[in-house]
């Protein structure tokens, strides 16, 4: 027992001196600078909040040589002074009312953040701590418990403080943190705010901006999570709907007059009409004023709320800048009293209140410190012996247009005002709480008098209330209210001032297609214009044209690109040209599809008409032959050159005449056949009767042709085709040959009788009588072969129904050529000279010295065969 005993005191004696030991070495750091209201005294629970009420913290002068002291802050904001006094004045509401934690009196202690992440980490530790400094851990006050955090202002100083809150899940309420990555449960579990997640104001900036169509548009952000996560969601949204980001620019924390200098040159290149911010009113103020400076007008403004309703935005002279200015406010309402509280304020009360005070009426309430500044600028004293820059106290702050006291926009401050009544209820709910029906272990109730954060945290999550006056109701799901927004747009007043007016509305729990409600005729744009700017970097392609991609920049940049021949777009924007269909072709605008143009050679326009007269002419012309012939049937002149032949080759120069009228009009199954085949046959009938020698030889030469024409029309028949290769404009009905071997067989054979009609009348062209009808018949396939050798480049250089043209004045022509050639010098002995029609005149002439005999010409083939016969004695010979 000795040994345990020992054992055991020498185990205490060592504790003991470990404790002397780190109690002597445990020892404050640094001191923490912070501005505060506290009321703590006999109170209940107390309240803990934080608000940016200074700008940022003043710069010290880094001495190594003394114990580190916090900065001080500078630049007094009275907006955010207000959303403090709205805190105090809530919970004195509170105090006051009999139906809410009715034997609870709420203390609170409030911090001032100076919008700044180290304030606001020193002030969450402070609170924790119980005393003005840190011991992490620990909680080394003895007053009431506490309830909750309402704050800390912005979302930078929010995600800050929920994360050392988030440890020893300590409800937090922030009345103006909206950054969506705090909607994050794993890594802050008990954050909740009273002002609408970011991601709901971005979706319905995305939504404005594809309202009105614009799709090249610039984004400003501050340099924060706010700012960050805010502008991220709006692109990623916007980007996927087509729309086009001009620049992307973020604004400095801390002052940095380059970086805003960059800022504004961006701007002024771009050719962005509408330009997206997302940040605060303290971190875009620099960038307001330098705008201002530079005059960089006709831009339209895409406001956050956290300054769509901010004073110090808004100040005298910003109208040229951010004139018709659109944004989202976040819910205003009145609250009854609040006015009265901002105005019955004692400046004497407290360090912010004076600091206020001096600030709004730029005096100083420190006797001394005014008696210093009159000496030193040599002023004297007034009448009543007070020096000048002295304030009294008694200033009044209603006579002063300042926004602290204008309650006409309560936004934030009304969402101050929530945070306060949520945290309230939630410990109404723990305070009447019936013992066996609690939430907690054994259905157990918590002690309103010293309950731990993770017991409130559970009737925060829960809490469901309507606002007093309001009647808004109010819970969380995940942490967030419901996002809704008033769209505002800045006016310009008569009097030069820019007024918030309401012009729509945006509610997140709508249907996707209902959210968004603007009334655009309410809306006055920069430069007082009626209608939406206009912000693309490239104008919209017309129909009639696609979008050609510039190489290396946005795709909302590109070039309209007018569609090719044949090639149409019948919508904006089109990304390609349509190819028109077959029978189709694109109209001059490039917009439509219209049918082709059909082309044949009519009968009733002016081509056609001329044709069938000078067809019609020829034919006439051959029967009056006929008839002339037949009149002088009986003389020698018609008797020596064989009559049937004559008017076998009349009837066939009828045949071709009349059948050039069938290549006219559309061609159908017979005309594509009869036209060939009656071409064909004709001049077939022509030759044979030249060079028949009889009407059997020529009937003869005539059938080996009908047979072949006969095997082309049964095997392969002319048909007509539509043509659409020819000319892109146009269908040209015409004629197939349907068989290319079938048809130059056919004409070939007509080629072949045309040249020995040639040959031998070429050879005969000499014999001497008195009428040479080989020289006849000479000239006559002369202009024959002239015609259709210039007919065939002719033929092949023209297209439509100029090549049926060309064809028919070739059938013509020929036909002409044959007809005058031969029949014209008969007819004028005929007609003209009937003297010289006599037997003696057909008789052939003497015989000359050479031995060469004459004859009569009655026809080629006797010719012929007299060579032929001649040629046969003399190989006897």
């Amino acid at each position: 027992m000795d040994i345990i005993s020992f054992a055991l005191g020498f185990c205490a004696l060592f504790c003991l001196h470990g404790s002397v030991s780190a109690e002597s070495t445990c020892k404050l750091k640094a001191k923490f600078n912070l501005n505060s209201y506290k009321d703590v005294e006999k109170k209940k629970v107390v309240i803990g909040g934080m608000f940016p009420v200074h700008k940022r913290i003043a710069s010290n002068d880094g001495n190594t040589s003394r114990v580190p002291v916090s900065s001080g802050c500078e630049g007094f904001n009275f907006r955010t002074f207000r959303w403090t006094q709205t805190m105090l004045f809530a919970i004195n509401e509170i105090n006051k009312r009999n139906d809410l934690l009715p034997k609870t009196d709420l203390g609170y202690v409030i911090y001032d953040s100076c919008f700044t992440i180290s304030k606001a980490v020193e002030g969450t530790l402070t609170y924790l701590t119980g005393q003005d400094e840190a011991v992490p851990n620990y909680r080394c006050g003895n007053g009431p418990p506490l309830a909750a955090l309402v704050g800390a202002g912005g979302s930078d100083l929010s995600i800050a403080t929920a994360r050392i809150l988030g440890l020893y899940h300590f409800p937090q309420v922030s009345y103006c943190s909206t950054c969506s990555a705090l909607n994050n449960k794993f890594q802050f579990p008990t954050f909740l705010r009273t002002i609408p997640n970011d991601q709901h104001q971005s979706t319905a900036m995305a939504q404005m901006v594809l309202h009105f169509g614009w799709t090249w548009v610039g984004i400003i952000a501050a340099e924060d999570d706010y700012g960050k996560y805010g502008i991220k969601d709006f692109k990623d949204q916007v980007e996927e709907a087509g729309v086009c980001i001009s620049f992307s620019e973020t604004l400095p924390k801390v002052s940095s007059p380059a970086a805003i200098q960059r800022v504004v040159q961006t701007i002024v290149e771009s050719t962005a009409k509408i330009i997206v911010v997302f940040s605060s009113d303290v971190d875009l103020s620099p960038l307001i004023s330098e705008l201002l400076r530079h005059n960089v007008t006709n831009r339209t403004w895409i406001a956050s709320e956290a300054w769509i309703t901010s004073a110090l935005i808004n100040q005298p002279g910003v109208s040229p800048v951010l004139a018709g200015t659109l944004g989202f406010g976040v819910k205003r309402a009145e609250i009854p009293g609040l006015q009265r509280h901002l105005l019955d304020l004692d400046p004497f009360a407290d360090p912010l209140t004076e600091e206020f005070w001096e600030t709004l009426f730029n005096c100083t309430l420190d006797y001394g410190k005014a008696l210093r500044m009159a000496r030193e600028v040599n002023r004297t004293l007034s009448r009543a012996g007070v020096p000048d820059g002295l304030c009294t106290g008694t200033e009044s702050v209603a006579q002063l247009s300042n926004t602290y006291s204008d309650v006409s926009q309560l936004r934030i401050t009304y969402s101050v005002y929530k945070a306060v009544y949520a945290v309230a209820h939630a410990l109404h709910h723990l305070e009447h709480c019936e013992p066996g029906n609690g939430p907690f272990v054994g259905k157990s109730c918590a002690d309103i008098t010293n309950f731990e954060p993770w017991q409130l945290m559970y009737y925060m999550k829960n809490v469901h209330f309507k606002v007093p006056n309001t009647e808004e109701e109010i819970y969380f799901v995940d942490g967030d209210i419901e996002g809704y927004y008033d769209i505002i747009n800045w006016q310009l007043g008569g009097d030069g001032e820019i007024s918030y007016v309401t012009v729509g509305h945006y509610n997140g729990s709508a249907a996707p297609e209902d959210r968004l409600h603007i009334r655009n005729d309410s809306i006055v744009w920069n430069n007082d214009e009626s209608t939406p700017p206009r912000s693309v970097c490239s104008e919209n392609c017309q129909p009639g044209t696609r979008k050609g991609i510039r190489q290396g920049e946005p795709v909302c940049c590109f070039d309209c690109i007018p569609c090719a021949d044949g090639e149409i777009s019948n919508t904006t924007n089109a990304r390609e040209c349509i190819l028109c269909s077959g029978d189709f072709w694109s109209n001059d605008a490039h917009d439509t599809c219209v049918p082709k143009i059909i082309e044949f050679l009519a009968f009733g326009e002016p081509l056609g008409i001329t044709l069938i007269v000078i067809a019609a002419l020829g034919a006439l012309l051959t029967i009056a032959v006929g008839v002339v012939l037949i009149l002088h049937i009986d003389t020698p002149l018609v008797k020596a050159n064989d009559p049937l032949l004559s008017f076998s080759l009349l009837f066939s120069l009828v045949v071709t005449f009349l059948c050039s009228i069938v290549f006219l009009g559309e061609p159908q199954h017979w005309s594509c056949m009869t036209s060939q085949v009656a071409l064909a046959l004709g001049f077939a009938l022509c030759l044979s009767s030249i060079m028949g020698g009889s009407p059997e030889g020529a009937a003869f030469l005539l059938f080996l042709n009908i047979q072949t024409c006969t095997v082309w029309l049964i095997i392969l028949p002319p048909h007509p085709v539509k043509n659409t290769s020819a000319q892109n404009i146009k269908i040209i009905l015409e004629c197939d040959e349907g068989s290319i071997v079938f048809i130059c067989c056919v004409f070939a054979y007509d080629i072949v009788l045309a040249l020995l009609a040639f040959v031998f009348a070429f050879i005969a062209r000499k014999l001497e009588d008195h009428f040479s009808e080989a020289k006849c018949v000479t000239f006559g396939m002369l202009v024959f072969f002239i015609v259709w050798i210039s007919f065939v480049p002719a033929y092949l250089s023209t297209r439509g129904k100029f090549m049926v043209a060309v064809q028919i004045f070739a059938i013509l022509a020929s036909s002409f050529g044959l007809l005058f050639c031969i029949f014209l010098p008969k007819c004028y002995i005929l007609l003209v000279k009937p003297e010289r029609n006599k037997e003696e005149m057909m008789k052939p002439r003497p015989k000359p010295r050479d031995g060469t005999t004459t004859g009569t010409s009655a026809s080629l083939a006797t010719t012929a065969t007299e060579i032929n016969a001649s040629t046969a004695v003399d190989d006897q010979d």
